[in-house]
This record gives structure tokens, sequence and C-alpha cells, in this order.
């Protein structure tokens, strides 16, 4: 086994330790300036503390997920979540999945005091309806929107982009930390994550770091500045094989959603990352975003 992670079962549901997770975006720049991640910035919107970012809490679920799949989560997994309460720095967060399937298993993350972090899925192909297809096919119509008005389904990046992760290398103003200070902090280690120990006989990108890949090059999506956004869902998906540390991506985007709610406006944007030596489509992340619609200072004050 790759981890560590002492499980334990009760009553059909697999549950990890109690994590701390770690905060690493507080200097985290979006368009020149402090994203949602910055402490001054989240308490203008009233939260209560500069949110840990969702895909930190994915890495709870990797020992829970091998427990049911086996290597086969390194090669065909996929975890799919939607994000219903922030967690700051200090707090603790339980995660536990309940079989559903022999492909599929049902999951949870929670607060110490019992508030539901996310929900979602966990798959490994050939994978039953995720819980993010489930939400993009079911989404309410977008209505009018201000922040992402030009957006539309079916725009994509204006050209591929290559993109690569090293263990010590910084991933850019969005991700101002390197892999290797990641591993530092993640809530379960691997030695798959920084050797040759593993299947495949090199380091692999861990799941919850797939969307820094994905997302840390190439253009930006039109959104009206200045505007905080944040995660709402993500969803990544291994498309046969583990992505590799030190191995160059080819990676493309296309919005295939718009939303929005009483306090955002949001998007969907699936992003494809291509093995640019061999062609082979490696991995999927979906992600939903939203934009926070207090934060942009031209919003219709009878929108807000």
């Amino acid at each position: 086994m790759s981890f560590a992670t002492p499980l334990e079962t009760v009553d059909g549901t697999i549950k990890g330790p109690r994590r701390a997770p770690v905060q690493m975006l507080a200097e985290q720049v979006y368009d020149d300036h402090l994203s949602v991640h910055d402490e001054s910035n989240a308490a203008a919107l009233g939260l209560s503390g500069a949110p840990i970012e969702g895909p930190t809490h994915f890495s709870q679920f990797d020992p829970i997920a091998m427990e049911l799949f086996g290597d086969e989560w390194f090669r065909t997994g996929c975890i799919s979540s939607h994000f219903s309460t922030m967690v700051v720095e200090g707090e603790e967060v339980d995660a536990m999945a309940t079989r559903s399937s022999d492909q599929s298993a049902d999951i949870t993350a929670v607060k110490a005091d019992g508030a539901t972090i996310l929900t979602g899925t966990i798959s490994v192909a050939p994978h039953p309806e995720t819980a993010l297809e489930h939400r993009l096919a079911n989404g309410r119509p977008a209505g009018d929107l201000f922040i992402v008005d030009q957006l539309h389904v079916g725009m994509t990046s204006s050209e591929a982009r290559r993109t690569s992760m090293d263990l010590e290398s910084g991933n850019g103003p969005l991700y101002p930390f390197s892999l290797a200070s990641k591993l530092e902090g993640i809530t379960e280690r691997s030695p798959w994550y920084d050797s040759a120990e593993n299947p495949w006989g090199r380091p692999i990108v861990p799941m919850e770091m797939l969307s820094v890949l994905a997302n840390k090059v190439g253009d930006r999506m039109p959104i009206r500045q200045p505007s905080l956004g944040l995660f709402l869902d993500l969803e990544v998906r291994l498309e046969g094989a583990p992505v590799f540390v030190d191995q160059e991506y080819i990676v493309e985007r296309e919005v295939v959603g718009l939303s929005q709610s009483r306090r955002v406006e949001s998007y969907w944007v699936r992003s494809t990352l291509t093995d640019a030596a061999s062609g082979v489509h490696t991995a999927t992340v979906l992600l939903h975003s939203g934009v926070f619609k207090e934060s942009y200072p031209d919003y219709p004050k009878d929108r807000l």
C-alpha cells in the first residue's frame, strides 16, 4: 500500500483519521489582486476566515479509495465533489466513504462539529454517473449575468498550452507553492509522490494537485474585474494512467456550463490534459467556479 493512514470501517462506511489541513493560498494573486484566500478579502465578504483551497480535502480520500479500489485508483480514479462549507486553517476534518457499487462510493467530509464540508462520489472505470455529472446536467438556467456575461457554453481556450510540475518549482501566482512544499503539509503522505517506489517507477502527481496542473497556465477566462471567486465544485479524473511529475502535458479548456445563485455567478470549465509525448488523453478536470456578486463594484445594486 502507498499510505500508512489508519482506517476504520463502521456499518459499511470507511473513515479516515481526523486531520487539520493547511492553508497554502494566502499569497495567491488572481488578475493582479489577492484572492478570497487572503484574510482581509475574506473578511470583507463576511466570511469567517480565509478558506483553505477545496482540493486539499481530496487527499484524505486517497487512502480510502486505495482500500476500496487498489492501484486502479491511480489509473482511472475519479473524485467528484460539491463543496458546501468552507474550512479555515486550524479546523479539523473527517473524511468517509460508503461503497455504492463495485466501481463507486459516496463520499462526505465533515468538520469536528458535524458541519458538512463536501459531498460527492469516488469511482474507477467503468464509471457510474458522478456527482458533478449529475449536478451539471440538472443545473438551473443562468438568467441575466453581469460578471461572467462574456462567457458562453462551448467557448474554448484560444490555444493549447503546455504545462508540467516538478518537485521544487513554484506553480505561478495562482498557486504560489511547490509540490515539495505541498508534500510537507499534505494530509496523507505517500512515497509514490516523490520517489520511484510505485508500480510506474516514477513520482506521480497527487490527485489534489491535478487542478493546479490544469489551471496554472494559459488564458484566464474573461471574468469582469475586480472580483473575487472560489471553487464550488471540482471533479478530477484519471483516464488510464497517473499524471507524472516532470512530464509535459498539453492543457485545453472549454466552458461547459453557466449558472448563478443568490450570492454568486458561476461557470463550469472542463480541462483536458494530454501527454505531450504520446498524445494520450491522461486526465480531465471539471471545475465549477463561483464569483461573488458583491465583490464586483459595478454589479447592479438592485440585483444584489
